[in-house]
Formats: C-alpha cells, sequence, structure tokens
C-alpha cells in the first residue's frame, strides 16, 4: 500500500482579521489541470511539518513570507481529499514580505473578492480545491455577518 501524499496549501488573504479578497493562483501543468485556479502550496517533504513546507513552498513559488492564521480545517483529519492517494491540509495566511509574484507552476494570479463568493466562483477551480473554496466562502460569509 503507498503512503497518503500530505499536501499543504494556503488561502492567502488581504487581511487575517477582516479577509476582503483572496489570492488565487492558475496552474501552468499538469496538462488536465492547466489553466485552472487554485490554492498555492505543495507537497510536504519526509520529515518536514506541514507548516514549514507551506512557507517553503509560499517562499518558492510565489517569492513571500507569509503569517499563518488558522486552519480551514475538513472533516477528514488528513485533510481535504485531493484524489485517491493525496489530501491538502489548507490554512489562512497572509503576506507579511514580498509581493506575490507566478515564479513557478503558475502563469497568473489573482487577487478575488469573496463578498457575496460570485468572484471567486466565476474562476474555473481544480475540482478538489472547489469544496476548499465553497468552505471558505461559508466561513467567510458566517464570520462577516456574525
Amino acid at each position: 500500500m503507498t503512503a497518503k501524499i500530505n499536501v499543504v496549501g494556503a488561502a492567502i488573504v488581504d487581511s487575517l482579521e477582516a479577509p476582503a479578497h483572496l489570492l488565487a493562483a492558475r496552474r501552468t501543468a499538469p496538462p488536465q489541470f492547466a489553466g485552472m485556479w487554485e490554492f498555492p502550496g505543495g507537497k510536504v517533504e519526509e520529515g518536514e511539518e506541514a507548516t514549514a513546507a507551506l512557507h517553503r513552498e509560499l517562499a518558492e513559488e510565489l517569492g513571500i513570507t507569509v503569517r499563518l492564521g488558522e486552519e480551514l480545517a475538513s472533516e477528514n483529519p488528513s485533510g481535504w481529499p485531493l484524489n485517491d492517494r493525496a489530501a491538502m491540509r489548507v490554512w489562512f495566511a497572509e503576506v507579511t514580505d514580498g509581493e506575490p509574484q507566478p515564479l513557478e507552476d503558475h502563469d497568473e494570479l489573482r487577487w478575488v473578492a469573496l463578498g457575496d463568493g460570485s468572484e471567486t466562483l466565476d474562476l474555473e477551480w481544480i475540482p478538489a480545491d472547489l469544496p476548499i473554496v465553497q468552505a471558505l466562502l461559508q466561513r467567510t460569509f458566517d464570520a462577516s455577518s456574525g
């Protein structure tokens, strides 16, 4: 049996305290996901802590340093299922240093308004990321209305 692949992702927002915009990243590969949007991040290396992996991936992919907020919890303890072999844990994050640039794996970055969710949902998200986007929007909406 193959071990589960642990992946980390960041829901990068303009403010951890009062998020109004989310940074989406458009993939360049693999072919089935090229042109679709996702949360930036990547695989956790052997022996690496999940949050350390996320900081490393964001520095490599976007050239930024972030402050992590809460994890956007999944019903599954290993994270949001991506496929039969991989699951992703996602944290809210706020940029503390650098200007996000599509350095690796992406050809475009876009800040989208969270608001009622329509601008965010207008993007063509990778299918496995869509439930995460919906949970994030629900949580953001609940926080702003409550």
